[in-house]
């Protein structure tokens, strides 16, 4: 197309459209233009996957597939990219490589079937078919359109061996095992193995994150769930935790159900109001991850102040070196982690 020579930025300042001098997840509006800069790459998109917190949020707002339909174009059309202006959070897609600018470092090929594993907040976008093949009530999103990844985007290509429903699935949420994995060995490096408790441990970041902190080689696990229904299924897939049933936005509840305080907790649920029961259960010296974009800096920051708490709190970013592939080697490997995974992708 014309003007795959221009010169962009890397970190994708180029596209901003307002207001002026922040980076592009902070934007309010994306040039979502389709012609590239050196380093881009243009992507068909197939689907996108809208993280659980802007899916949930969006739901509980209009209540009614169509207006969520509509709901999620306006957005789009509106800024260029998927950001709830709610949750402030987006998710990811997959979908084909068009076209490359000649400068692209990100290794990939025409032809290429691709998983973006930056967060639509920061991708610019354009929905074509109306989301037509859509009818609003599930996270992932058949559509057709086109994105554009910059010089420091990062995507991976499809693995042949899944089914890319389940395979954008299981990569919407791979930064939350490898973060889980890193803090357990570093316990583990100290002489010794953690309790780890997971709240949410039957969804997707959720069931991955209790099998990195098993293979790495935490000690006692927990798996908190609010549900008899997913206490059940976690039985079922054989983590190795006990499965323990507790509203995570009740902090003594939530406290009481774990038990002696462990060393690790893990937040891998999408609704606002767990801080301060995941501070509570942890352990002085210990350390709690925030996966969930509901999660509050204020709350947490505050609520560890006030329980006089002496935790270290971890949001996780969604990346890490490997963060994929270790994601996929888990499904592949834990058949409890993929039953789970499968299911979920099925009720969609």
């Amino acid at each position: 197309m014309n003007g795959v020579s221009r010169a962009g930025s890397a970190i994708g300042l180029h596209r901003v459209l307002a207001p002026a001098g922040v980076l592009p997840q902070a934007a309010d509006r994306l040039d979502a233009t389709p012609a590239l800069y050196a380093d881009e790459v243009r992507i068909r998109v197939r689907r996108l996957n809208l993280d659980a917190a802007s899916f949930r949020q969006l739901w509980t707002e209009h209540g009614d597939g169509a207006a969520v339909r509509a709901a999620v174009l306006d957005i789009v059309t509106t800024r260029g990219k998927m950001q709830n202006p709610v949750t402030g959070s987006g998710g990811m897609l997959v979908g084909v490589v068009e076209e490359l600018g000649p400068d692209s470092p990100l290794g990939l090929a025409v032809g290429d079937q691709v998983a973006t594993l930056v967060s639509l907040t920061l991708t610019p976008l354009v929905i074509s078919d109306g989301l037509a093949g859509w009818d609003g009530r599930t996270e992932q999103v058949p559509c057709d359109g086109h994105a554009i990844l910059f010089g420091r985007s990062i995507a991976a290509k499809l693995p042949a061996d899944l089914p890319a429903p389940l395979a954008l699935a299981v990569m919407d949420v791979c930064g939350a095992p490898a973060l889980t994995a890193r803090v357990v060995a570093q316990y583990v490096d100290g002489g010794r193995p953690p309790s780890v408790a997971v709240i949410g441990a039957a969804g997707k970041s959720g069931s991955l994150a209790l099998a990195a902190a098993r293979r790495a080689g935490a000690g006692r696990l927990v798996g908190v769930v609010p549900h008899q229904a997913d206490g059940a299924a976690l039985t079922t897939a054989e983590l190795g935790a006990e499965v323990v049933l507790a509203d995570a936005r009740d902090p003594v509840a939530l406290a009481a159900a774990i038990g002696a305080p462990v060393d690790i907790t893990v937040v891998c649920v999408d609704v606002p109001g767990c801080e301060h029961g995941a501070i509570l259960s942890t352990g002085d010296g210990g350390t709690v991850i925030f996966f969930s974009m509901a999660t509050s800096f204020a709350a947490a920051a505050l609520g560890a102040e006030g329980l006089a708490a002496d935790v270290t709190m971890l949001i996780g970013n969604g990346y890490a070196p490997g963060h994929a592939a270790l994601a996929l080697d888990l499904l592949r490997s834990e058949p409890g982690v993929r039953r789970l995974f499968e299911d979920r992708v099925a009720a969609q």
